[in-house]
Order: structure tokens, then sequence, then C-alpha cells
């Protein structure tokens, strides 16, 4: 697989001089398979609207997995090209709700007032679906959905090409009610998505201090982030949904607390415009690369 980062940030888009090496854009995260270019598309926060640019020469099935619908994560949907050309096929997976379906609850973002377009009228081949809780599969990738501690129905996900395995967890507070943290197994929200995987991206959010004052917002401290990964036995980490208030420099200094606890754990900066190679069973070479300027290698 090949995992590209098309948005980092958390709770809101915040682009500016200060965050440009990090980036600016909400959670969208693109998944390849190489077997046969099979697409995912982990989220739809404003980083999806470039992915989607980047796509429309390649009319094809997009599925959109969701790991919730807080704001952050569905505000690019609008604005994602394939949705309104009918030559793709768009499947949108979310987690299910006891209380309103995923039609229900997209439409009252995209639709009037908040919206021009209604979602009934895009022109895109358009298929809505609830994540069965059960592993289902995706052209040759395997999927895993498992909810999760934050606020609302929430998942994350784990992919595996039969091979390489990585995980999703962008918005995450494992430490919840955990003293200490991270305790049994049997007992730490996300472990079983997370477990030896060859590649995490998860919630990196906070300092301890954050955290402190932030308990019970969903989120996590780069220290219980690393601690969770050690934990699941993840072979590389990924930091991501970064806080909007956080510019480039304090992320730095984040990479560098989150690699002095890593314990051998190879662990990367969430960077908008970077990629992975996810190999199995090697998830320490999993090498971030560049499609922009915007990447990492630099700390």
């Amino acid at each position: 697989m090949r995992v590209a980062l098309w948005g980092t940030r958390g709770s809101i888009a915040s682009a500016g001089p200060e965050t440009v090496r990090y980036g600016g854009n909400t959670s969208c995260v693109e998944v390849r398979c190489r077997e046969d270019d099979t697409l995912l598309i982990l989220d739809a926060g404003t980083g999806i609207r470039r992915l989607g640019n980047a796509v429309l020469g390649e009319p094809r099935r997009i599925d959109i997995l969701l790991s919730h619908v807080h704001m952050d994560h569905i505000q690019g949907l609008g604005f994602f090209g394939p949705l309104f050309r009918p030559d793709f096929e768009i499947h949108v997976w979310g987690p299910p709700s006891t209380t309103l379906d995923l039609r229900t609850r997209l439409g009252r973002y995209l639709s009037p007032p908040l919206f021009p377009v209604r979602l009934r009228d895009v022109a895109s081949r358009l298929e809505l679906h609830d994540v069965p809780l059960e592993p289902f599969d995706i052209g040759p990738l395997r999927i895993d959905a498992s909810a999760v501690i934050h606020p609302g129905p929430t998942v994350g996900y784990r992919i595996s090409d039969g091979d390489a395995t990585m995980a999703y967890l962008p918005d995450h507070e494992p430490a919840l009610g955990a003293d200490p943290f991270p305790g049994p197994p049997e007992w730490t929200s996300g472990l079983d998505i997370a477990r030896g995987v060859d590649l995490l991206l998860h919630d990196s959010q906070y300092t301890d201090a954050e955290y402190d004052e932030r308990v019970g917002w969903g989120h996590s401290a780069v220290s219980q982030t690393v601690a969770f990964a050690r934990a699941a036995g993840a072979k590389s980490l990924v930091t991501f949904h970064h806080d909007p208030e956080h510019d480039d420099d304090e992320l730095d200094d984040l990479l560098v607390e989150a690699r002095a606890m890593a314990d051998g754990m190879d662990v990367w900066p969430g960077m908008e415009g970077s990629w992975f190679d996810v190999l199995p069973g090697r998830g320490s070479d999993c090498g971030p690369g560049q499609r922009s300027q915007a990447g990492p290698g630099r700390g």
C-alpha cells in the first residue's frame, strides 16, 4: 500500500505562514493498493479538495471511509470534484448511529442554507453505507472498523492488503479514565485495531499540559499516543490531527519528544504532502517521500 497525507490538522483548518511545513488542511488520507490501484480515502476534511482535483482524470470507483461526521472530517466533501462527475462511482462509509442514518447526518451540512447543493443532486453515482463492525473487503483490501473513544459515533480503521497493514485513529482518547495508561489490552480503546500494524496514524493533538485541561474532549497527548503505539506493537507511528494552535516549530518540538519516548519505534511527522510505502513486517522501513515541498525528513 501507499499512504499519502492530504490533510493532517485537527478541529479547524489553519492555513498560514506558521503552518506551511505541516500543513493547514484537516484530515484526509489517500490509500492506494498497488495490486489493482484500488483507491480509499480516509475522511473528507478540507484536504480532500486537492486530492479530488488530482484524480479527476481517473474515472473510477472511490471509497471514502469517514471516521466520524464532525465538521473538520467532512467539510471538504462538498468541494470534492469527483462527487459532481457522472463518470465516478462514489461510496461513502460512516459509523452507524442509533438515531440518524448517514444520509441525514451528512445532509445537515450538504444542503441549504449551509451549502448550495443537496447531497441527492450530485452527479456521481453515489452510495452511502453504514460501516459494518465486522471485516469487509473493498477490492483486495480487507477493512476492519471498531468503535473508539471520542464524542459521538466514531470508528478507527485497520486496512490490510494481505501483507502490509495500517491503522487510522485520527480522533481518539484511549487514556480517558485509564490510570495507569495504557491498562490491560482488553480495556484499552482501539488496541485491537492497531495491534502489530506496520504503520499507525494516530491522534497527537495535545501536550501533556494541554491534555490535563481537556480531559474528555476526545483527543490524545503526544506522550499518550506513543504509549498507545508501543502497547499495540506498531512498527511505525505517524503523528496526526495536529492542534490548530500549534505552529510548525511547536510540532517539531513535539516530534522530538515523541521520538525520545519511542524506544526504537520509527516516529514520522504527519506532514501534508508526504507519503509512505507500507512494507509488510518492516514498519521501520516505511519511508516518507515528497509530493510537495512540505514533506517530512527535516528533523
